[in-house]
């Protein structure tokens, strides 16, 4: 399907691995610059930029200063900007809500829900002087789903899709679509990683990392598809919105889970 993106500017948080990489696969796949913010590079989104009109920024998107900076430096190097995808967040298996210290709770809103916040009103001015321009949030089901091993994040995803809906109002009558994507489960190192949410779920459960994606989780979640979601179905569906073909679409939150929230 042809997304209308080709020659589109589009700043991506997040970018060096799992959805984000994905996003910046997918743009560049549909012809778009892009802008890729992040910490620290990978191998992968270094080959992309490489091969691809891709500027890979590092940043640290927690603070004010790294959001401002990967805008300036998308405008600079484009001199607009068309898209902002607002995908960088962070979280780590909690046992226990006692604790989850201030610090704990900082650091998580900080990475996952002030980093859209600056972010968003870096870009907004140069998103407002283009023609058809959007923000994608990159949200989860665990801001409608709170889930105490994941408490702080789901409280700042929460967040997010509250932000997401006030800034559709705002903008949207200027010319700018704001949408959402909440994810569940979805097969990246947010999982995968040593250490991370199915090395968890696999110690609980008393079986292998990858079992646990592939049986336990889906099982255990009531995923009805039988199984997580892959990073490239969501950037797939975080292009369709921020392309003209979806250009009466603001204020949605579309959930990409497999069947895992039962209610509408």
């Amino acid at each position: 399907m042809e997304l209308h993106l080709k020659g589109k500017v589009a700043v991506v948080t997040g970018a060096s691995k799992g959805i984000g990489l994905a996003v910046v696969e997918g743009l560049v796949r549909e012809g778009a610059k892009v802008v890729a913010g992040s910490r620290t590079s990978t191998p992968e989104l270094d080959a992309l930029a490489a091969a691809h009109d891709v500027s890979v920024v590092s940043v640290d998107l927690s603070t004010a200063e790294g959001a401002e900076a990967l805008v300036r430096a998308a405008v600079e190097r484009h001199g607009r900007i068309d898209i902002l995808v607002n995908n960088v967040g962070a979280a780590e298996p909690r046992e226990s809500f006692l604790k989850v210290t201030d610090e704990d709770w900082q650091k998580v809103f900080g990475v996952t829900f002030f980093s859209a916040v600056r972010a968003s009103r870096a870009a907004l001015p140069h998103l407002l002087a283009a023609e058809g321009a959007s923000i994608v949030n990159i949200s989860s089901i665990n801001a409608r789903l709170p889930f105490p091993m994941v408490v702080d994040y789901s409280a700042a995803k929460a967040a997010l899709t509250n932000l997401n809906k006030a800034l559709s109002e705002e903008f949207a009558p200027q010319g700018v679509r704001v949408n959402a994507v909440s994810p569940g489960p979805v097969r990246t190192p947010f999982w995968t990683a040593p250490g991370g949410f199915a090395d968890a779920t696999a110690a609980a459960a008393g079986t292998t990392a990858q079992e646990a994606l592939d049986v336990v989780v889906p099982q255990s979640m009531g995923i009805a598809s039988g199984r997580i979601t892959e990073a490239h179905e969501v950037a797939d569906l975080t292009l369709f919105l921020a392309s003209p073909l979806a250009g009466n679409i603001t204020g949605a939150e579309i959930v990409i889970d497999g069947g895992q929230i039962k209610t509408l």
